[in-house]
């Protein structure tokens, strides 16, 4: 089992995340003695979204190129509609969320985070949350969509909106402490 305050974890993000879900993760699990890193495609800060528009800016810890994904404990993608969009067809970002879930280790997305793991055909069979618009792409990928404020499915963290960030922050802490989890690997 590992402590919270032994891990390291990895957030990946562009411009347009949900501010207050990329800025709240990265705060309360520092604040646990987490190690958090951010990695956006170039390494260079980038800016959230908050209400109708921009927020404020993020610095990055490193870039998605030079991310080592062994080096990691769990990885958490923030939504917002921008973010996940970007993400998702990024080969960089893509191949960084397969190395984790091929792993066994911790992977937690919110809102319209789950997009990534819709693309890395990670939610068939399992049982995933996201924000309501997306629920027929986790429907259609074969996901088992379910409304509540979190999901987890074998170590596999999903919920649906900023509202569920205290929830969702818990299950992140929680699922470190059990370790890696056995799951098939992704295409």
């Amino acid at each position: 089992m590992a402590k919270i305050a032994d891990s390291r974890i990895l957030i990946i993000s562009a411009n347009g995340f949900e501010q207050s879900e990329l800025m709240v993760p990265r705060d309360e699990l520092r604040a646990a003695g987490a190690r958090v890193d951010v990695a956006s495609p170039d390494g260079k800060a980038i800016r959230g979204w908050k209400g109708e528009d921009w927020g404020e800016s993020a610095d990055a810890d490193t870039s998605l190129g030079a991310v080592k994904p062994e080096d990691y404990d769990a990885l958490v993608i923030p939504g917002g509609q921008i973010n996940p969009d970007l993400l998702r067809v990024n080969k960089e970002a893509m191949a960084i969320v397969r190395a984790f879930l091929d792993s066994g280790k911790v992977v937690a997305a919110i809102c319209h985070g789950p997009w990534l793991l819709v693309e890395a055909d990670a939610v068939r069979g399992r049982t995933v949350t996201s924000y309501a618009s997306i629920r027929t792409d986790v429907k259609n990928a074969g996901g088992n969509w379910v409304d509540r404020e979190v999901a987890v499915d074998k170590g596999i963290i999903t919920s649906r909106s900023p509202a569920d960030l205290k929830a969702f922050v818990g299950k992140i802490v929680e699922e470190i402490g059990e370790g890696r989890h056995e799951r098939r690997k992704v295409a």
